[in-house]
């Protein structure tokens, strides 16, 4: 199995931990980086091979990443001479990709089956496949039903409940095929050109871990966690342990 992890994103909102380091190298608990984690998991899983698209601080993750050896995993890279968005680098690469492959962001943390996305990807018969994972969004101010000028309802702060995009993807290779090389490109785009083509991607409901680093309360969130959260990231390393 074959996974792209998408690792070239300039951490705005990190700033300043990012001006120094990539955010898939940001610190979590006292002995990980957030990529290493992602990587430990995607071995136990039995994925064989990554492509890791990097810009921002590229040079650090090579250095950390090396070949892969580390983790029993073969690393390639793809490096963006201008940042080319989520989807973009792949456009880049697309003839060296299998027929079916993982798309992860490279700053979550998360115990997903990464393997069993990719399974029902396949099974699916869709051009992409979406993990999801519910959210509650509350309003911060009073929600009004207005029709015709007149007030019918009003809720006080309402709390509405979504399923959400994880930033993981099963996507099949003929997805990429209408797209050239070298266009700047987004998952968001690609998931409006897939409904407006009436080419429905599938969802992979999730309930379990996840936290996006890119988001500082959440990175503070893992790391005041991770002493809870590390026995279920990293199940086979904490099974060896005792």
């Amino acid at each position: 199995m074959h996974a792209v992890i998408l690792a070239g994103g300039k951490g705005v909102r990190l700033r300043p931990y990012t001006t120094a380091l990539p955010k898939p190298l940001m610190p979590i608990g006292e002995r990980h980086a957030i990529l290493d984690i992602v990587l430990e998991q995607l071995a136990a899983q039995g994925f064989t091979s990554v492509m890791l698209a990097i810009n921002h601080l590229g040079s650090l993750i090579r250095a950390f990443v090396g070949d892969g050896s580390r983790w029993g995993l073969e690393v390639e890279y793809v490096e963006e001479s201008v940042p080319l968005s989520t989807v973009g680098p792949l456009f880049t690469v697309k003839e060296d990709l299998p027929e079916h492959f993982l798309v992860v962001n490279g700053d979550l943390l998360t115990d997903l089956d990464f393997a069993g996305l990719l399974g029902a990807h396949r099974m699916s018969g869709t051009p992409l496949t979406i993990a999801t994972a519910p959210q509650n969004i509350k309003m911060e101010f009073g929600v009004l039903d207005v029709d015709a000028d007149r007030v019918v309802g009003f809720t006080e702060k309402p709390t509405y409940r979504h399923r959400v995009s994880m930033g993981i993807y099963g996507m099949s290779r003929k997805t990429l095929d209408p797209y050239p090389p070298g266009l700047s490109f987004g998952f968001d785009r690609l998931v409006q050109d897939l409904l407006r083509q009436g080419e429905f991607p599938n969802s992979y409901d999730f309930d379990g871990v996840w936290l996006d680093i890119g988001r500082p309360e959440q990175y503070d969130e893992a790391n005041r966690r991770f002493g809870e959260l590390e026995p279920i990231l990293l199940p086979a390393r904490s099974g060896a342990a005792a």
